[in-house]
């Protein structure tokens, strides 16, 4: 079998069997063209001819010209291993990934805003009052109060919000369902401030039932991550904070303030749509951060 066939297949079984999230298909995918690449470089277009020491000089390789650190490097070998596993599994072939070490992470804490940061940037979204305005603030207050993924943002439908139950219902990685909880005041606000009055001029008589669209070449598509990236950037710098922030540092700010609540570990994982448990202790350490730094600031013998 060829490399590229092999390729082509592992793509199709990961958007029809595991129907994978796209932005994950298209990280594995990148990641396996680069070894294609390398490996024609070496005059090696079919899998029979690929043994373990080649992904070991490929990976290498990549680190020596490229440059890339351990996240990155851990992210190819993760999708190495999936994809020859996948191939062991249907085809019988050999694991030739099976044997690949991850590197060492170094271990680092979420970034994430205090209440007060996250207060302050809504007050300075709910300024612009334009069309726009409205969406862009509508979109910043469901993004940190459901804690959703920017991508489950902005592939909201209309009918996934449930006003009456107060829930909001999100189709995370693996095309995954969870109903996530949201506050009448801020369903109050997506109905009455923006569906009521915004989203028709938005859509200027078209039909849609995206919850955030927008209009791209003459056609109504969904709003991009990459442009409320852009808008979060903007809100950011009028609002005085300095550092970089992403939309994944709102979902870890939410986090971190439900712990310091009171939230337990579970609500959590259920909330934000992990798998694993194990995925969401990481803010048990952010947790321990914030209480040592209430102990030193307030304690009389600190």
């Amino acid at each position: 079998m060829l490399i590229s066939e092999a390729v082509d297949a592992f793509q199709l079984y990961l958007l029809t069997e595991r129907r994978v999230a796209h932005n994950t298909v298209s990280s594995y995918l990148s990641d396996l063209n680069q070894l294609e690449n390398y490996l024609l470089r070496k005059h090696v277009t079919k899998l029979d001819q690929v043994d373990p020491e080649y992904l070991k000089a490929f990976l290498k390789n990549l680190r020596a010209s490229r440059q890339i650190g351990a996240h990155s490097l851990a992210r190819k070998i993760s999708a190495l291993k999936v994809f020859f596993k996948f191939l062991e599994q249907r085809y019988s072939l050999t694991n030739l990934a099976i044997n690949l070490i991850f590197p060492k992470l170094p271990h680092k804490l979420p970034h994430f805003l205090s209440e007060d940061e996250v207060e302050h940037l809504l007050e300075v979204a709910a300024q612009d009052t334009s069309d726009l305005g409205v969406r862009n603030r509508t979109m910043l207050l469901l993004l940190y109060i459901t804690g959703m993924r920017i991508t489950e943002l902005t592939d909201l439908r209309i009918q996934s919000i449930q006003f009456d139950e107060g829930l909001i219902s999100v189709y995370g990685k693996g095309d995954k369902q969870r109903l996530v909880p949201a506050s009448p005041e801020v369903l109050q606000i997506v109905r009455n401030d923006y569906l009521a009055e915004v989203h028709a001029r938005l859509i200027a008589g078209r039909s849609t039932d995206y919850l955030f669209p927008t209009l791209h070449a003459g056609k109504l598509q969904n709003i991009s991550r990459q442009s409320f990236w852009l808008i979060l950037k903007s809100l950011a710098q009028r609002a005085g904070i300095e550092r970089p922030l992403s939309p994944h540092q709102l979902r870890h700010s939410l986090a971190t303030h439900l712990l310091h609540k009171g939230a337990n570990l579970r609500l959590l994982q259920k909330m934000l749509g992990h798998e694993r448990l194990a995925t969401v202790q990481i803010y048990t350490h952010v947790d321990l951060a914030y209480l040592r730094e209430i102990y030193d600031k307030y304690h009389p013998r600190s």
